[in-house]
């Protein structure tokens, strides 16, 4: 009885907040437009039910996510990479973004309520814990990973539902986050200045169920896509090549699970074939110009006066 009225007094309380505090989702990125490239979010990504989150924890904002809702699915956060020795942060609690449920007042994601059953209104509006309890052929798999951020509360806010997908275990061990590595590696020793990041999802179609009804949105392909317009140009050809900017995908699958490296506009072109993604999409702004470029264009200027 008493965990009943608990659970039915969080609902109430998450209710009443609704109905008391402006909206801080919107269809805009404009309050956290910082984590991406030129303040300008990617183009021609699609989604029935889409929801633009500044994934903000302990009061300060963290990177940007578009969450499909109606699948309960981010279809790609973005952030700015952060250097860091890789290690990740094993102690901080699940997650879940109360402006999807309520229009929270300060905005900042909160720790899953420790109840047995998780109350309707953060379920019916985002993934929770129990949705992935019988589902053991997936794990929980981060699109913002926390070994690309070096400060604890940037790691910490990393851990909320909205920002993971369900991968394959062994694809997700074995492919996937060795590529992770690889990317911070590279932009650790080769990028000099900020490092955009997008990491996203191509939808297949396919669901997790509970309780007789589909529940999450299985993603087909992971994908990923860096842009860091000042780099190191004397960096070893067999990295150079790569920047400003590249990017590679995978099939979230127990069979051809390695990761893909291609150039941003093969991997556009590859997103562009699947459902959900118009023919426009453009992941950076103007894909991602060189500050090397510009700095040349000035010194050429600069000679010829």
């Amino acid at each position: 009885m008493l965990h009943l009225f608990c659970t039915c007094l969080l609902s109430f309380s998450l209710l009443m907040a609704s109905s008391q505090v402006s909206a801080s989702v919107t269809n805009s990125f404009k309050d956290c437009s910082q984590f991406f490239y030129m303040h300008t979010p990617p183009a021609g990504v699609k989604g029935t039910s889409l929801r633009r989150i500044c994934q903000k924890y302990a009061d300060k904002l963290r990177y940007a996510t578009l969450y499909d809702s109606s699948r309960r699915l981010p279809l790609y956060s973005a952030y700015i990479f952060q250097k860091s020795d890789g290690k990740r942060r094993m102690d901080t609690p699940w997650m879940y973004e109360p402006q999807l449920v309520s229009d929270d007042e300060n905005g900042n994601m909160r720790a899953l309520p420790l109840t047995e059953d998780t109350p309707p209104l953060i379920e019916d509006s985002q993934a929770v814990l129990e949705d992935y309890t019988d589902a053991v052929e997936y794990r929980r798999g981060p699109l913002n990973p926390d070994l690309h951020q070096s400060e604890p509360d940037d790691k910490s806010s990393t851990y909320t539902l909205t920002n993971v997908v369900p991968l394959i275990p062994n694809f997700l061990d074995t492919s996937w986050n060795p590529y992770l590595d690889i990317i911070r590696r590279r932009l650790n020793n080769f990028c000099h200045g900020k490092s955009f990041v997008v990491t996203g999802v191509t939808v297949s179609g396919a669901a997790i169920q509970r309780e007789n009804r589909d529940r999450l949105a299985i993603p087909k392909h992971l994908w990923l896509a860096y842009c860091c317009p000042r780099f190191d140009r004397n960096s070893p050809y067999e990295v150079r090549f790569m920047f400003p900017s590249y990017g590679g995908y995978a099939l979230n699958g127990q069979t051809d699970q390695s990761v893909v490296e291609v150039p941003l506009k093969t991997l556009e072109s590859f997103l562009k074939s699947k459902t959900d993604i118009d023919s426009d999409l453009t992941i950076f702004y103007k894909g991602c110009v060189s500050e090397n470029t510009f700095k040349k264009k000035r010194d050429l200027t600069s000679v010829s006066v």
